[in-house]
């Protein structure tokens, strides 16, 4: 978190970017806002960074990792972002397993992306691979304050005690405020139990954050959002987050999570040994769940999953069309399917 000294003046700041925002704001009226993520799986550029262990996904590496892939790749994440959030895209898209900030410009480039003039925030981390979150935003629709990568210390659990931090972007989204946290927790390696304590760790990053601002700010708005690699029910979210599956059990200061009864339901965004997880989330705040001076309420949630990011082979009917094979590309997509929640600032009423 910022530190409680400059508390006052990022305020400040934040009224004046809300005031100059509202030309802006009064455009995004009466629409739906589409606040997006995406894990983009393994999304390098072919440079060999010597501080990173990315060599895999170079020319020479085991993947072959060549222009003519990385060129493709930019081609296939672009357009699945393209889709996302209907004609003017989505406002704010979280992404897991990205580089760098040569990837996250590439791809704002892309031809299918180019007219929306995407930014983004991120900060390189100390995934030993150098694989990161970012966030790309519309500037029509987001304006950023203040950007920060929060550490997730792991040395206190045996195992690896590294993993990505979580980035927390703060800044006025269609005229409201909002703080907004990216997360790709620490993975299932070694089990699901073995390691539920690095994934409640990294919860425990963002709850904590979350209360600090919730003291400054209070009935802050909060967009949780990222790879979790654990599921709706699981311990990491309904206890340490204290996420709840109802928006009547949620105060203003707690956490909605739209994805419980999705997941309950069979929803799922990735497989694992022919089982359906839902990793992937958009939790939200209270101050989301009332329509109080036309401000962004929530909508909607949904899983993005258009056919052509659906494998279609034999043994993989359904499931996300994924780039790789073992080492080999087969042009496809993530081996995630993309998540999507809709905010509004009209009268419409919050639908489950």
């Amino acid at each position: 978190m910022w530190p409680r000294k400059n508390a006052i003046v990022i305020l400040m700041l934040a009224f004046a970017v809300v005031a100059g925002f509202a030309g802006c704001a009064q455009k995004a009226g009466n629409h739906e806002i589409a606040v997006a993520f995406y894990n983009c799986e393994n999304f390098f550029d072919i440079v060999h960074n010597p501080a990173k262990e990315d060599e895999d996904f170079t020319p020479e590496g085991k993947y072959h990792y060549t222009q003519r892939i990385y060129e493709q790749k930019l081609h296939n994440i672009a357009t699945v972002l393209q889709g996302m959030g209907g004609d003017d895209g989505a406002a704010i898209i979280g992404l897991a397993e990205v580089e760098n900030s040569t990837v996250l410009g590439d791809l704002a480039h892309q031809p299918e992306l180019a007219t929306r003039n995407y930014k983004y925030a991120w900060f390189d981390g100390p995934d030993p691979r150098g694989i990161n979150v970012a966030l790309l935003y519309n500037p029509q629709y987001f304006t950023v304050i203040m950007a920060e990568p929060l550490h997730v210390d792991l040395s206190a659990l045996a195992g690896k005690s590294v993993t990505r931090d979580v980035l927390h972007v703060y800044g006025v989204l269609a005229g409201d405020t909002v703080d907004v946290f990216v997360n790709h927790w620490p993975s299932r390696r070694g089990g699901e139990e073995a390691s539920d304590a690095k994934r409640s760790a990294a919860a425990q990053v963002d709850k904590d954050a979350i209360a600090s601002i919730m003291k400054i700010r209070p009935g802050a708005k909060i967009i949780l959002m990222g790879d979790l690699n654990d599921n709706p029910t699981d311990n990491s979210i309904t206890t340490v987050l204290g996420a709840k599956a109802e928006p009547a059990d949620v105060p203003e200061t707690g956490l909605y999570d739209p994805w419980i009864d999705i997941y309950k339901g069979g929803g799922g965004t990735e497989t694992f040994r022919g089982s359906w997880n839902l990793f992937d989330q958009v939790i939200i705040s209270g101050g989301f769940l009332a329509d109080k001076n036309h401000k962004l309420h929530y909508e909607k949630a949904e899983i993005y999953r258009p056919d052509f990011i659906i494998d279609h082979y034999k043994g993989h009917d359904g499931e996300p069309h994924r780039s790789f094979v073992g080492t080999h590309w087969i042009n496809g997509y993530s081996d995630h399917f993309p998540v999507i929640l809709y905010l509004s600032n009209s009268k419409a009423k919050i639908q489950n």
